[in-house]
């Protein structure tokens, strides 16, 4: 029996048809924009033209840190607390964006290729809340 998966915000992310960040894009400048605003913020841009998009697949790690102590409330995660890296990463689509990192920080390199992934942060009332996270590509971990 598999685990029930609910996201731990909804409409932020999807994992239908791959891991996805659900944000939009200015059609008038072409500025992506994570989670969707209600306008264009960019402040050459003459028309704000947002269209819904969906980001996912590769990118590229740009930067990376690791969490040692337990983040306050309301953030969630499973007991006992374990340090976990964050990552910034590039994606291929144009958007930066930070976001949990699977894996463990002696694997991680600057320039790594990287994937969008949707993973369990916590675990409560028999059900696994979920979120987006990256993690190294096949290739990047065989070259870790």
């Amino acid at each position: 029996m598999s685990e029930l998966r609910e996201p731990c915000v909804p409409g932020l992310f999807t994992e239908e048809g791959g891991a996805s960040l659900l944000g939009a894009r200015c059609r008038s400048c072409g500025t992506p924009y994570f989670p969707a605003p209600s306008h264009c913020r960019n402040p050459s841009c003459a028309e704000s033209a947002l269209e819904p998009q969906a980001f996912g697949g590769g990118g590229t790690l740009w930067s990376y840190s690791v969490a040692n102590f337990a983040p306050p409330a309301p953030h969630r995660f499973d007991e006992p607390f374990r340090p976990y890296v964050i990552g910034v990463v590039d994606l291929d689509q144009g958007l930066r964006v930070v976001g949990q990192m699977v894996g463990e920080a002696a694997d991680m390199r600057v320039g790594a290729r990287v994937d969008l992934v949707v993973a369990p942060i916590y675990h409560e009332d028999g059900k696994a809340f979920t979120s987006w996270k990256f993690e190294l590509s096949r290739g990047s971990r065989e070259h870790a």
